[in-house]
């Protein structure tokens, strides 16, 4: 996940874009809540399709390992 970081020192070590102090929770929730990709483009200049699409292959990877853990 090129676009993805995770930092102790950044926003707790939650996975930040990285770049920005955004989250991936952050995106996700604005997605979950009705916001379209273009809708959080526009509200955040700094961020691009790619960011969002690591967003959700970083959620889908991580839900996997999850499945296989539990």
């Amino acid at each position: 996940m090129e676009l993805i970081e995770i930092k102790p020192e950044k926003r707790f070590g939650k996975p930040v874009i990285k770049g920005t102090r955004i989250t991936v929770s952050e995106v996700l929730n604005w997605l979950a809540s009705g916001m379209s990709k273009s809708d959080i483009l526009n509200d955040h200049i700094e961020l691009n399709v790619e960011h969002i699409n690591a967003c959700l292959s970083f959620a889908a990877n991580r839900e996997l390992k999850m499945s296989f853990t539990a």
